[in-house]
């Protein structure tokens, strides 16, 4: 079954603006199953294939005589002497949409593209299937609960994948051939010991010297794998924000997984029912929204920054967004019953914001919406960018 990307008309529109177009994302987000449907009249040439690797790495200027242009480059990031070899190309023909890039290594793509590109590329993040998609084609499940079990990878979906399968196959044909590829590391059983702890502080505060310790491994050890999982679209951090309404405000970052189906496979929770009565029932879900929100802000092109705002008090706002004259804020909460006391912690933001317009939304576990007069309450299958 094909599904409609909301991003892929975004990158349609841009290839006559730009010489080289670069997506990026985890591994089986869909990049290739994208890229062919939208330029399937380019060549798809693979860098992880090691002969064409080999070609690349050993004669660029022949491989690049061979495939001058309306190419797509997998995996691209493999061959880093390519980057600057394209770089002359496209300033010598200044020809738009000459080269499509494609990685699920965010770092090294990056880092790349910022050396030798800048200015060249429009860049663009693929993430697992976001709401809207699921919703375009009813697969999204009505149970918040079924929804974050399964999770959002596509081959889930296009091929009926059991997702304890899926994700077992994840873990160690992606997470693990990545991180061995870019890390020396040895001991395989330490790492998913340092993946699984990383599972049980999913939407709390980021203690890096805490997981270390736990782990038994460096804080050093731990910030690079961390840095790893980061660059590999496995987790990401939602950052503090920290304007001085309040100077005892808290400045770590909080963890978060990109998709709740491996999220889940990683702390055992195999059935909505198992979540439900899980402890961690509100951070996999208060998960699903945030990582909802950077889904739809990459995939609708949106360019916005979220943070969360929490004091040393325990008062906070789950997620903030800064507007010209104000704020968005959003309580997630995975309760289906809405009391008052829910919406204290956007309150108290509401005050110290003054002057400032704060706009208060609910996110829960039911699907009813309602507006009311200082606050609008949406259901989780519910939210849009």
């Amino acid at each position: 079954m094909y599904i409609n990307r909301q991003i892929a008309q975004i990158i349609a529109a841009q290839q006559s603006k730009f010489p080289v177009l670069a997506l990026t994302g985890p591994r089986q987000s869909g990049k290739t199953t994208l890229l062919r449907e939208l330029f399937a009249d380019y060549r798809y040439i693979s860098l992880e294939n090691p002969d064409t690797r080999s070609f690349a790495t050993d004669d660029p200027v022949g491989f690049l005589n061979q495939y001058n242009e309306k190419v797509i480059f997998n995996e691209v990031q493999r061959v880093p002497a390519l980057f600057s070899y394209i770089q002359g190309r496209v300033d010598e023909s200044r020809q738009m949409g000459q080269y499509i890039l494609s990685g699920s290594q965010n770092f090294h793509l990056l880092s790349n593209i910022t050396q030798t590109l800048a200015g060249r590329v429009a860049l663009f993040k693929l993430l697992p299937l976001d709401f809207k998609e699921l919703k375009q084609v009813g697969l999204l499940d009505s149970s918040y609960a079924s929804a974050a079990i399964k999770g959002f990878y596509p081959a889930i979906f296009d091929r009926d994948i059991d997702p304890v399968v899926f994700y077992a196959n994840y873990i160690q044909t992606y997470i693990e051939k990545d991180v061995t590829e870019l890390l020396n590391i040895r001991d395989l059983k330490l790492f998913r010991t340092f993946l699984s702890l990383c599972a049980t502080r999913a939407g709390q505060l980021l203690n890096i010297s805490a997981i270390a310790n736990e782990c038994d491994i460096s804080q050093p050890t731990a910030k690079s794998w961390l840095s790893i999982l980061e660059s590999s679209y496995i987790i990401f951090l939602l950052q503090p924000y920290h304007e001085n309404f309040n100077k005892r405000l808290v400045k770590s970052p909080k963890l978060f997984f990109y998709d709740t189906g491996l999220l889940s496979h990683l702390l055992g929770i195999r059935t909505g029912h198992e979540l439900i009565e899980n402890r961690l029932k509100g951070n996999l879900f208060e998960n699903m929204i945030i990582a909802e929100y950077q889904k739809q802000n990459q995939h609708q092109y949106l360019h916005r920054e979220y943070y969360f705002w929490q004091d040393r008090g325990g008062n906070e706002v789950d997620m903030l967004l800064r507007k010209p004259g104000g704020f968005d804020v959003f309580e997630v909460k995975a309760t289906q019953t809405i009391s008052p006391v829910l919406f204290n912690g956007m309150d108290l933001f509401g005050e110290l914001a003054l002057p400032a317009e704060v706009h208060k939304t609910l996110i829960y576990g039911g699907s009813e919406n309602q507006e009311r007069t200082k606050y609008s309450v949406v259901g989780w299958d519910h939210i849009g960018g």
